[in-house]
């Protein structure tokens, strides 16, 4: 989903993200080994037994020996070999494994890119309620990766990962309630998932959760909760929340008015590259 800026005019408080900032992309178990890399495994007895177990059959063990080679934890990563265990467990039905060689499909890791193999393993561990991949199927459906584009199957997967915690799908729920993509608009529900979400610390929940406030949209307005829930995402370094926060406290929005904080706010976001926060810096007459 797209930034919607169609709230800019509101004291120049930019609107609602669309979705979490990396909803593009799925989730991975773990950040992705470099390819190319050469195998050289350690030869302690811990990683030793661990490869013993994973040639006698045991689909855990075979997934977490894909894990090691995918990470380079105690073996240097090697992301084919990655993929060949997390093959072995796949096939076995476990349903991390199943998740993370769909993501070796999806990134083209270790082996050829191929977004329909992904969907395909996606599903078998979503249909076992993995979350991540249940996540990651959501996100297939929402932009027709590998799958005929379907924002209510989208919604459908985003909110079985969502009830069980899963703060990007609770994100990306309360933005398809929010703009009425997949399921009927309820602003009321976009809010509430938002929550969710923000609580859990995600930074684009708490900056959507601020501008729910600051406009009443599914909540009562009230201009000091916005400040607090911008305040939490700005002080992640989430851009846009950074701005807001200096319009309030420019406004006088929810926060005593201080134009010192102002500055401050709006400067971080400018040094983020964040065009509105230049444009406001040059309107104060300060450099951006």
């Amino acid at each position: 989903m797209k930034f919607l800026r169609g709230l800019a005019a509101v004291v120049m408080l930019v609107g609602l993200v669309g979705a979490c900032k990396d909803h593009t992309s799925v989730t991975t178990v773990a950040t992705t080994a470099k390819a190319g890399a050469t195998t050289a495994p350690t030869t302690g007895p811990s990683f030793a037994a661990l490869c013993a177990a994973a040639e006698q059959g045991d689909a855990e063990v075979q997934y977490k020996l894909g894990v090691c080679y995918e990470t380079g934890a105690g073996v240097t990563p090697d992301p084919v070999a990655a993929v060949k265990w997390y093959g072995k467990a796949a096939e076995q039905g476990f349903a991390g494994a199943q998740c993370a060689l769909g993501n070796s499909y999806y990134g083209g890791v270790g082996l050829e890119k191929d977004l329909g193999q992904a969907v395909a393993w996606f599903r078998k561990s979503a249909e076992q309620g993995y979350v991540k991949a249940q996540y990651n199927l959501g996100v297939c459906y929402e932009n027709g990766f590998g799958v005929e584009k379907d924002l209510a199957q989208a919604v459908a997967w985003y909110r079985k990962a969502a009830e069980q915690g899963d703060a990007m799908a609770q994100t990306n729920l309360g933005s398809c309630y929010t703009e009425g993509t997949g399921v009927e608009k309820n602003l009321v529900e976009g809010a509430k998932w938002f929550r969710m979400a923000a609580e859990q610390g995600r930074d684009d929940a708490q900056y959507n959760l601020g501008i729910c406030y600051y406009l009443g949209m599914g909540v009562e307005q009230d201009f000091a909760q916005a400040v607090t829930w911008f305040r939490k995402s700005a002080e992640q370094g989430y851009a846009e929340a950074q701005f807001n926060l200096g319009m309030c406290y420019g406004k006088g929005s929810g926060v005593e008015n201080n134009l010192t904080e102002a500055e401050k706010w709006i400067r971080k976001a400018a040094a983020q590259g964040f065009e509105p926060a230049k444009d406001m810096l040059r309107k104060m007459g300060v450099k951006p």
